[in-house]
Order: C-alpha cells, then structure tokens, then sequence
C-alpha cells in the first residue's frame, strides 16, 4: 500500500511539470497576416478598400500564392468568385489595369465575340455563362443555288449571357438578347462573317464533351429526300476568270427506233355457192323419183 500511494504521488507530479513543457512548441508558432474577403466577391468588379481585410494564420497554413498587404490587392479586377473570408490569391484576381467588367476574363491572345441571338438561337435562354456550344451557319454559297447548313465553330466557350458574367445560383435561364463567346482571332473572323451572311444557330453540348466532330453539312435538296445538289464540274480553265471555258455541248437528240409497219395481205372473199338445181321429185306408189332441171341463168 505504502509502495503504490508513493507511485500515484509521483506520477501526478510527473504530469504537472510536463504539460507546461508540452504547450510551449504549440505557444511558440509564429503567425503571419494573409489577406481575405471581406464580404463576397463576383466576377467582374475591382478590389476596393472595404472589399478585404487582414487575418492571422499560422505560417504553415499560409496558402500558396496569397497576398499579406492590402495594397498588394487594391484596384485589381476579380476573375472568380470569392467567398465570404476566403483568402485572396493570385490566381482569383487580374492584373491591375486590366480593366473591369469581361475584359480581365479573356485570357491573352484569345478574343471575346458577341452574338446577337434570340430566344431559339439561345437555345431558349439555357445558354449561360460557363457553358460549351457549337456554331452553326445557314445560307448559300456563292457557287451552289442549294441552301446548306454547317458547323463552322465547335467547343466554344461562352464568356457571358448579355450583362451577366456568371449562371445563375438556382440554374435559372437567362432572357439575353446577346451572347459572348470567347474564341481565337481567326475564329472571331469566321464568327462575324458567319453573322453577316448567314443565319447563326448556337446548339448546346455537354460541358465534359471536347470532341471535335467531321461534318460535311447539310443541303435543302436533302431535307426533301432528293439526294445532294451535284456541283458544276470544272474545267482546266475554270480557275481564271478573264478565260472563258468552252461552250457546253448540245445534248444529241437519243435516235428513236421505229418498228417497220407489217402489212396484211387483203383477204379475197370466198365466191358464194352456185345456186342448188331445181329438181322435180314425183312418188308413184312407194317409188321416189327426183328429175334434174336446168339451173337459172342470172
């Protein structure tokens, strides 16, 4: 009894002098100031001075990238959402001067196009920022009296649904008169001739679908079961336009086989009969006698 009282005593000793040490690495962590929202940022505005705010975290806590000055962040445009105390890095902001609105969005050498569109070539309003849509294009071609329709543009990014750069929480549809896609400067050219010449329909695709598909279009003669319009052949000159080509044969008459007509002989009548004699039949008794006269003269 005595040995264990001794025991307890000094292991509650023990204790009491080690939690002090155990603390003091956890007391000794140094802190650093990390910059975060203030309230929530959206897409499209610049950092303001009530925007952010300075908090403390730990130094291995400290996220990569992140800002530990107000200044650092001031003026500079928001290209993603930022929550609620969320710490600022550089990757959710633009670089200062960029401007404001959709144009820090476009990365470099991309171009921002926009489209006007209504409620059926907006796909009914469900064409929001964020999504991927396919261009297409109906008119005629200048060496073609058919109608086609092609896709011209595939996997294309949509930046904004008229003045709003982001969908709606709810995924609620957009009523926009506009639509701006973010393509290269050599698309943006496509696009715009596209909307000058032709009809522009945009046709949704799923977000996780980046494949570029081979499409040879499709003309009018098609829609009515009449197979494709053949195209006017070439000939070697047909690329200069100062030479004309030769004129077009005439098409020869197809010669008509005519079956000989196969005359009948005529059919001679037959000469009727001659007349039966007259003849004089007499009985006497059971005798018959029949006497021959002379035939009529016509």
């Amino acid at each position: 009894m005595f040995a264990l009282v001794v025991s307890a005593i000094f292991y509650q000793l023990t204790a009491r002098a080690g939690a002090p040490a155990a603390k003091a690495p956890e007391a000794a962590k140094e802190m650093k100031d990390v910059v975060v929202a203030a309230k929530p940022l959206g897409i499209g505005g610049s950092i303001k001075p009530g925007d952010v705010k300075v908090s403390k975290v730990p130094t291995d806590q400290f996220p990569k990238g992140g800002f530990s000055k107000v200044e650092e962040v001031m003026d500079r445009p928001v290209v993603s959402n930022i929550l609620l105390e969320e710490p600022i890095i550089v990757g959710r902001l633009g670089e200062r001067g960029s401007g404001q609105g959709i144009a820090p969005i476009i990365p470099v050498g991309m171009r921002a196009v926009t489209v006007r569109v209504t409620e059926v070539v907006g796909v009914a309003g469900f064409v929001l920022p964020g999504m991927r849509v396919d261009v297409l294009v109906t008119g005629r071609p200048p060496d073609s009296n058919d109608t086609v329709t092609t896709t011209v543009l595939q996997n294309i990014v949509v930046l904004s649904a008229g003045q709003t750069y982001q969908p709606d929480a709810r995924g609620q549809a957009i009523n926009a008169s506009t639509v701006t896609v973010l393509v290269t400067p050599e698309q943006a050219e496509l696009l715009t001739l596209a909307g000058s010449e032709g009809r522009i329909q945009l046709v949704l695709r799923n977000g996780s679908d980046h494949g570029i598909e081979k499409t040879s279009g499709r003309q009018l003669a098609e829609l009515y079961g009449r197979g494709a319009a053949r195209k006017p052949r070439k000939d070697a000159n047909s690329d200069n336009p100062n030479v004309e080509g030769p004129p077009a044969p005439r098409a020869r008459p197809r010669p008509v086989t005519v079956a000989a007509a196969v005359i009948a002989p005529p059919v001679v009548a037959a000469p009727p009969p001659p007349p039966p004699p007259d003849e004089i039949v007499t009985f006497r008794g059971t005798v018959r006698a029949v006497e021959v006269v002379n035939s009529r003269k016509n």
